[in-house]
């Protein structure tokens, strides 16, 4: 039952025009978190029209306009990740700390006149932690029957990419016979892979596909575990100007280092002892850009009202994906003398690839951002800030190294995604002059449509067939300040909390684990003003 000598030219994936990305990839490298100083956060970040902090550098590039004096700064944070899954009756915590530099910068306040039309000429850089991309999620138990009383089985998916190929008028049966299960550019690795390992039957069919492993045994005991690490930093280089302190102009041109990598272990056993686990591991790395344009205007010159608008470009990402997968699986079979027999079979991709993972690059294109703010202060001891983004997730784009649009994976960004709105207030009370109270709330709406899922194109190599649709997240914020005549320091603590639909494969059939994925942070900022 050995079929490996087929695998002879497995190398050629790379060069067939493989695909592996997906609408929650896209998802993943467009979110950013509420993240900066602790000031900026405690207000829970609705300082675009404030201005006068160093985190607005990547939120409006024209509250670094504000300044009329030099600053540095460093903030620290602590975080927990917390996820809850609940499935088949079962409940699975996980739960993660770790330290981080959050952020890291400087401004340079550079007085032109008092009575000129230009204050003020600015320049900013900061550092932070954009996006973290660790959490892990889990389920296990007795995978649910179909309302007829069918098994429900991931075998059903390697199946289903499988007889997507009768759309080309050919069977993966005869593909095998022909010695290129895993070079031919209409299957994809995670119908090669139940191939190899015996888990679909070409010759019968059910449910609307080719026949899964699964369908001809006893339900399935299924465990799932998705664990995912890394995150995006943030490099923003800022020039801001400030006209008769009235107008404040700024742009921001920022530049990011994403490293994302994700292992997915899933496994079925039967009360027949049949058995297999898929062990599937990915790693993108890549750099982007993108450039902010903000202004700040204080329309009436005797009230304190600010009024914010910025602009975002798209963020261009150029990003090299690595992957690599190990199935094993145990059935049982006729031998050649027609007796039973149980065999165990192992299908590793490093075996057919000299050791190495496959690679290949690829390029994304985030949405345009705008954002909408508003600030107003109440004497010299209350500040109060509202903001309004908006960025359609739908717009985003993949593309192939060359600049060819990748049409099947931005067709179903288009089909499965939506815009995504965030509402922040904020507000800060000076107690006395040196010290400061503040508290903050933000809603993000969520990205994906009802119904979205992991379409996985008919050619793509990803086998981690995992997926979470993520709902509203919402952001509580507290914090403390105070600022001296020339060192100052705050202290604050968010906390974020949304409810996602996880699966661990697609089917129609497949009950949803709820998680409830929790963030708690404490950020502490040391700056001085010069």
């Amino acid at each position: 039952m050995n079929r490996k000598m087929i695998l002879a030219i497995f190398s050629l994936l790379v060069s067939a025009g493989m695909n592996a990305q997906t609408i929650y990839d896209v998802t993943k490298m467009t979110e950013k978190d509420l993240n900066g100083t602790a000031r900026f956060v405690g207000i829970g970040g609705a300082m675009g029209a404030l201005g006068g902090d160093i985190s607005t550098i990547a939120t409006n590039p024209a509250g670094i306009g504000i300044y009329r004096s030099n600053d540095a700064t460093v903030s620290f944070g602590f975080s927990s990740i917390g996820t809850e899954s609940k499935y088949g009756g079962n409940t699975f915590n996980s739960d993660k700390n770790r330290w981080q530099l959050d952020n890291a910068g400087f401004v340079l306040s550079n007085k032109i006149g008092n009575q000129t039309v230009l204050r003020y000429v600015n320049f900013g850089f900061n550092y932070h932690r954009a996006k973290s991309f660790n959490k892990m999620t889990s389920m296990e138990g007795l995978i649910n029957l179909t309302p007829d009383g069918d098994v429900v089985s991931q075998t059903y998916q390697m199946a289903s990419q499988a007889g997507r190929m009768l759309d080309y008028g050919c069977n993966i049966d005869d593909v095998s016979a022909n010695g290129n299960v895993f070079d031919n550019n209409n299957v994809g690795w995670l119908a090669a892979l139940g191939w190899e390992g015996y888990l679909y039957n070409p010759s019968f069919s059910d449910r609307g596909h080719i026949t899964g492993f699964g369908a001809y045994l006893p339900q399935p005991y299924s465990k799932a575990k998705s664990r995912e690490t890394g995150g995006v930093d943030q490099y923003d280089f800022n020039i801001s100007f400030n006209f008769n302190d009235r107008v404040y102009l700024g742009m921001t041109v920022g530049a990011y280092d994403l490293n994302y990598t994700k292992s997915f272990l899933y496994s079925e056993d039967y009360s027949t002892n049949e058995y297999y686990d898929l062990d599937s591991w990915t790693r993108i790395d890549g750099t982007g850009f993108d450039v902010k344009f903000g202004a700040i205007i204080r329309p009436v010159e005797t009230s304190p009202l600010r009024i914010g608008l910025a602009i975002h470009t798209p963020t261009f990402y150029k990003l090299t994906l690595a992957t690599n997968v190990l199935l094993k699986s145990g059935i049982y079979g006729e031998n050649t003398e027609g007796e039973t027999e149980f065999y165990e079979t192992t299908v590793d991709s490093y075996d057919f690839l000299n050791n190495k993972d496959m690679s290949y690059d690829y390029e994304l294109r985030t949405p345009w951002k705008y954002n909408l703010s508003l600030g107003y202060t109440v004497g010299k001891n209350l500040a109060l800030g509202a903001e309004y983004e908006y960025q359609d997730y739908s717009s985003s784009r993949l593309y192939y190294p060359e600049g060819d649009e990748m049409g099947y994976e931005n067709s179903t960004i288009k089909e499965m995604l939506k815009g995504v709105s965030t509402f922040r207030i904020g507000a800060e009370y000076k107690v006395i002059p040196e010290f400061a109270l503040r508290a903050g709330y933000n809603y993000s709406s969520a990205a994906y449509k009802d119904g979205a899922y992991k379409d996985l194109p008919l050619n793509s190599v990803m086998t981690d067939t995992d997926y979470a649709n993520a709902k509203s997240k919402s952001n509580y914020t507290l914090g403390i300040g105070y600022r001296g005549s020339m060192l100052y320091a705050d202290l604050a603590y968010q906390y974020s909390a949304y409810k996602s639909d996880f699966y661990a494969f697609d089917d129609e059939y497949l009950n949803k684990t709820e998680v409830t994925n929790t963030h708690s942070q404490v950020i502490f900022t040391l700056g001085m003003r010069f």
